[in-house]
């Protein structure tokens, strides 16, 4: 087989885990797509393995283990992603990207730092007397 398939393959699901990444709101799809970008590179790396191994006879196969390596890390990326996602979900009750970007701790939408909805500490004063 021809080293053009798996890699117009491969660039094929890399650009659609960008498309993904860049295009969707909700992050549980984003990080999907995250997944979908690491496997293309899982791809292309066992592809470029099997095409190196035939032409210089190696026996190391040095992209297949750093494949395997890739599958690790994207495990443990997925399991603290998703755990860091169920925890903004149940705080602040979304799991939309552009929600959790607009409410930041301490700092109103006009970007002005300040809450206005509290009163100041003059007006509370006179309040309590």
């Amino acid at each position: 087989m021809h080293l053009a398939y798996p890699a117009v393959l491969s660039a094929l699901l890399f650009c659609t885990g960008l498309y993904g990444v860049l295009a969707r709101r909700n992050a549980i799809l984003v990080l999907m797509s995250v997944e979908l970008m690491l496997n293309a590179v899982n791809l292309n790396l066992v592809a470029f393995d099997v095409w190196l191994s035939k032409t210089a006879r190696d026996t190391l196969h040095s992209g297949q283990a750093l494949t395997l390596f890739t599958i690790a890390i994207a495990a443990a990326e997925i399991g603290i992603g998703l755990a860091i996602v169920l925890a903004v979900y149940r705080n602040r009750g979304t799991s939309d990207i552009d929600k959790l970007r607009d409410t930041a701790e301490g700092t109103e939408p006009d970007g002005s730092g300040t809450d206005s909805s509290a009163p100041p500490a003059a007006e509370k004063a006179e309040a309590t007397a």
